[in-house]
């Protein structure tokens, strides 16, 4: 409880005051809390988001699992359902968006690390996504692993970009241009 409500905190204060200027204090007094409950949780403010960027990014890849996994196996389903799942989540929860998109990746090697690792994670998730399909169906396969990885990084780009003009309210506006994306890696597969 103590730990969730830290967490809430450390994604507003980051949302609003950046990773940089961001302090232990600020997410304490946001949560309403002492330091010391701040530290009986966390080392300092790179655990902290370290922690939130892993709880976030699991939930994404669980929401979008779960999205994928209650539509038809087209491929052209599999792509809406998930790209909409995630723009979702984060329109949803612009500060965890902004943490877990934006702001990790001012927070230090440790923190780009964990930034790749969740990239590569999704990317993962689309090529198996698409491998099982093919199988399944025998839809079309994308030519080369880069093509789910650039789906991947598109749309994170398109995303993040988007938190940082300040308009986390037009992230389903992206919706169409990630699927004109992956399709169109898709059809070139034909």
């Amino acid at each position: 409880m103590q730990r969730e409500r830290l967490l809430n905190a450390a994604a507003a204060v980051f949302a609003e005051q950046g990773y940089a200027k961001a302090t232990a204090e600020a997410i304490s007094r946001e949560a309403g809390m002492s330091k010391a409950t701040f530290y009986e949780h966390f080392t300092n403010k790179e655990d902290a988001i370290l922690a939130l960027f892993d709880e976030s990014a699991e939930q994404l890849v669980r929401r979008m699992a779960q999205a994928t996994g209650q539509v038809a196996a087209a491929p052209e389903a599999q792509i809406r359902a998930g790209g909409r799942a995630f723009l979702q989540a984060l329109a949803e929860d612009p500060q965890r968006a902004q943490t877990l998109l934006v702001e990790i990746i001012g927070a230090g090697p440790r923190a780009v690390e964990r930034r790749d690792a969740m990239l590569e994670r999704f990317a993962s998730l689309v090529e198996a996504e698409n491998a099982a399909a093919h199988h399944k169906h025998g839809t079309p396969r994308f030519r080369s692993p880069h093509d789910a990885f650039a789906i991947v990084g598109a749309t994170v780009e398109l995303c993040s970009r988007q938190l940082r003009l300040g308009e986390p309210e037009d992230l389903m506006e992206l919706e169409p241009v990630i699927e004109r994306l992956a399709l169109g890696l898709l059809e070139t597969s034909r």
